[in-house]
C-alpha cells in the first residue's frame, strides 16, 4: 500500500533521516544536540541535491531515454554539490562547533579554522569526504525514489489490466441477456416482466456496483441468488438444480464477479445445450477467511456443430476469470477445472478479506 499524500512520504523520509544522522554526528561529536543542529545546517545541501536529480535530473533527461546526458550531468553535479557542502561547512556549521567547544572551555585542536576559506575549499581529503557524504544520503532517497515510482507504475499497470478483464465482462453479459430476452419474447413467455426486472437488478450490480475492488460476499452472493432463480424461471422443470449456499458470510468481502461468470457459463453451455434432463449443482461455503465454490453441470453427449464458437468463448471466459485471480489473489486462491466427456467442473478457493481490510 502506497501513502496517499506525496507530500507526507517526504516529510517521513526527510525526519527519518534527520534523525538518523543526529544520532551518527552527536555520537561523533559526543553531543546529540551538536549533532542534531549540525545536521539542520547541512541538510538544505541534501534535499536540495535530492530535488535536483529526482525533479529535473531524471524526469528532463533520464526518463526520456537520455541516458548519455543524465551519466554527464550527474558527473557534473558530483564536484557542484561537494563546493556547496564544502562551502556550508566553512561558513556556518564548522564555525558552530568550534564556538561550541570553545565556549564550553573544551580545547579543541582545530588549525584549519586559522585559513582562509578558499584554502579550506581546497583541501582534498575533506573535499572527498564532502562527496561521499552528500551522495550517501541522496542516493539512498533516490533509489527509494525510484523503488517508490516502480511499486506506483507496477500497479497502475495491474489495475488497468483489471479493469480491462473486467470491461470485457460486462458486455459478454449483457449481450447474454440480451439473447435470452429475445428468445422469451419470441415465444411471448409469460416469465419475460420478471426476467427483465431480475436481469436490471443483476445489471445494476454488474454496471455500478462492480467498480469497486472489493464488494461485500453477501451481495455478491444475492446477486448470484438473482441470477439462478431467473434461470430456473426459464428452464421451470426442464432442469435438475441443486444449490447449497452458505449466506451467513458476516461482512467478509471479495472482488466483485468471480463466480458469476462459472454460473453462467453452466448455464449457457451445460444446461441449454443439454437436449436430455440437464443438471447443475452448486455449492458455496465460507469458513473462517476461506470461500469454496464448486459447480458441475452436464454436457451434451453429441456436442452441436454450431458450438465450436460458444467453446472458445467459453475458454476464453476460463481464461479471464483465472487472470484476475491471479492479480487480485495472488497465492492466495487456487481453481481448477475439469472438462470431461459428459459434465464440467469447476472449483474455485480464495482467501477472504473482512470489511476493514481491502
Amino acid at each position: 500500500m502506497t501513502i496517499k499524500y506525496p507530500i507526507l512520504k517526504h516529510w517521513f523520509y526527510w525526519l527519518l533521516s534527520f534523525g538518523l544522522l543526529s544520532v551518527i554526528y552527536g555520537t561523533a561529536y559526543d553531543s546529540y544536540e551538536l549533532g542534531a543542529k549540525v545536521i539542520l545546517m547541512l541538510l538544505p545541501v541534501h534535499m536540495f541535491y535530492f530535488y535536483l536529480i529526482t525533479y529535473w535530473v531524471l524526469p528532463r533527461f533520464f526518463f526520456r531515454d537520455k541516458y548519455v546526458k543524465t551519466f554527464l550531468l550527474l558527473l557534473l553535479l558530483l564536484p557542484v554539490i561537494a563546493v556547496l557542502y564544502r562551502l556550508d561547512e566553512i561558513f556556518i556549521s564548522n564555525p558552530y562547533i568550534f564556538h561550541y567547544y570553545t565556549t564550553r572551555h573544551i580545547k579543541v585542536d582545530w588549525p584549519e579554522m586559522n585559513q582562509s576559506w578558499f584554502k579550506q575549499l581546497l583541501r582534498p581529503l575533506d573535499f572527498a569526504n564532502a562527496i561521499e557524504r552528500t551522495n550517501t544520503v541522496v542516493w539512498i532517497c533516490v533509489t527509494l525514489r525510484f523503488f517508490i515510482l516502480w511499486n506506483e507504475r507496477k500497479q497502475a499497470v495491474l489495475q488497468a489490466e483489471l479493469n480491462f478483464l473486467k470491461g470485457q465482462l460486462h458486455p459478454h453479459f449483457l449481450f447474454n441477456s440480451l439473447n435470452n430476452l429475445y428468445a422469451l419474447s419470441l415465444d411471448n413467455a409469460p416469465q419475460t416482466p420478471g426476467i427483465i426486472l431480475g436481469l436490471s437488478n443483476i445489471l445494476r450490480y454488474v454496471l455500478y456496483e462492480c467498480t469497486a475492488e472489493r464488494v461485500l460476499l453477501k451481495r455478491d452472493i444475492e446477486v448470484l441468488n438473482d441470477y439462478i432463480e431467473l434461470e430456473k424461471l426459464r428452464y421451470e422443470d426442464r432442469l435438475e438444480l441443486n444449490v447449497n449456499i452458505n449466506d451467513q458470510v458476516g461482512n467478509a468481502k471479495i472482488a466483485p464477479l468471480l463466480m458469476l461468470p462459472l454460473v453462467e457459463n453452466a448455464f449457457k453451455h451445460g444446461a441449454a445445450e443439454t437436449t436430455d434432463m440437464p443438471w447443475i449443482n452448486i455449492e458455496l461455503y465460507v469458513t473462517g477467511d476461506n470461500l469454496a465454490f464448486k459447480i458441475s453441470n452436464s454436457k451434451p453427449e453429441q456436442p452441436d456443430t454450431n458450438s465450436s464458437g460458444q467453446k472458445v468463448n467459453g475458454e476464453i471466459g476460463l481464461l479471464n476469470l483465472r487472470k484476475r485471480l491471479e492479480l487480485l489473489y495472488p497465492g492466495k486462491h487456487s481453481f481448477r477445472y475439469f472438462d470431461e466427456s459428459d459434465c464440467f467442473i469447476a472449483e474455485l478457493n480464495v482467501q477472504l478479506s473482512s470489511n476493514n481490510k481491502k
